[in-house]
């Protein structure tokens, strides 16, 4: 990570330790302390951090951009940072300007398709929308007679059905009839919507790999400061023997998350390789996701559980993620895809490659 990636890192953790303390945001019932934390990273620019400065942007590197949401992933707040950031990334591949205020992306699951109808419209149904209702704008990827298209929505236009996702977190069906966007051109050529896709699990894997961090922390200390049977439970080897499991799933979450962070801030053109490292990275944050949350409240016990407790707000939001933009069992299957098309003696260059 270079310095300015540093510095850009440095400023959303000093945003999120002043305005989203894990405590304050579990006792504070109204969501008050939203407005004011997505005011000051709006001020900060890290909302926009993908769009250029022409479109509006603050024009900050790709990898800047990923060190933002690997804070935002150990943070675990529940607004739309990501989903801004994926959006203005969308917008930004069809040179359109993203407006202010908060926005998400469709379609978010492999499911669902989103049609351009022939008196420039769009139709359909997008499922599992995170932050929908709270957003004023929705990025999407519409496919047509002329091949994909990029269009910018406003949220007004469309019906939107509220959901919840695992965490409590809303996650919309987003109904499009015969909705005329505010702006749409056509997608640079070789981008659909399973690239929005890919780097949408992308997004999805370094916030996975900063909640395992938090929540590794969050074992260790209290296994530090619990005492049972007249010592600390830290003493004890089943729970070092579980911290250490713990350690390495966080480990192996950002390896993975960083290596395909990495590759894509590269700037080169999505290819095999480059699906190969946003897919592994989907596939393994995600079983870290799961093996992570349990080790974490076998840990804690009874009061990990709790809602007075803030492990849940890292747990549960890891386990919502790794259904976003493709579940490890999707990828899985589109990785078995491409490595049957390429065949057996393809798969190690391809591999070494990385």
């Amino acid at each position: 990570m270079t310095d300015a990636d540093n510095i850009v890192a440095e400023t959303a953790e000093r945003i999120f330790a002043d305005l989203a303390d894990g405590q304050t945001i579990n006792h504070d019932k109204q969501g008050n302390w939203k407005a004011p934390l997505w005011q000051a990273l709006t001020d900060a620019g890290l909302p926009l951090s993908w769009v250029p400065e022409e479109c509006d942007g603050s024009g900050t590197s790709m990898a800047e951009g990923f060190s933002v949401l690997s804070v935002a992933g150990r943070a675990g707040v529940a607004v739309p940072l990501a989903e801004t950031m994926l959006a203005g990334w969308l917008l930004a591949q069809a040179q359109i300007k993203s407006p202010e205020g908060m926005m998400t992306v469709a379609p978010a699951s492999p499911r669902d398709r989103l049609t351009l109808n022939t008196h420039g419209t769009i139709s359909g149904r997008a499922r599992g929308v995170p932050f929908a209702k709270d957003a004023r704008h929705i990025a999407v990827v519409t496919s047509g007679i002329g091949g994909a298209s990029i269009a910018l929505v406003e949220t007004s236009a469309c019906r939107i059905d509220n959901g919840l996702s695992l965490a409590d977190d809303p996650s919309d069906t987003v109904s499009f009839d015969n909705v005329k966007p505010v702006a749409i051109k056509s997608a640079p050529s070789g981008f659909d919507q399973n690239s929005l896709l890919l780097m949408g699990a992308l997004v999805r894997s370094q916030q996975i790999a900063g909640a395992l961090e938090t929540m590794l922390g969050i074992g260790v200390n209290y296994s530090g400061e619990r005492v049972a049977f007249e010592k600390k439970i830290s003493k004890f080897q089943a729970v070092q023997h579980n911290l250490a499991k713990l350690a390495g799933e966080t480990s192996a979450a950002l390896a993975a998350a960083s290596s395909a962070a990495d590759a894509f801030s590269s700037g080169a053109p999505l290819d095999d390789a480059l699906f190969l490292e946003a897919a592994a990275a989907k596939i393994r944050c995600s079983e870290a996701a799961e093996k992570g949350a349990a080790i974490a409240h076998q840990v804690l016990g009874a009061i990990g559980f709790t809602q007075e407790h803030i492990l849940h707000r890292y747990t549960l939001r890891a386990l919502a993620w790794r259904d976003d933009f493709g579940s490890e069992s999707y990828w899985a299957v589109e990785l078995g895809k491409l490595v049957a098309a390429r065949g057996a003696d393809e798969l190690w260059p391809l591999v070494a490659s990385r």
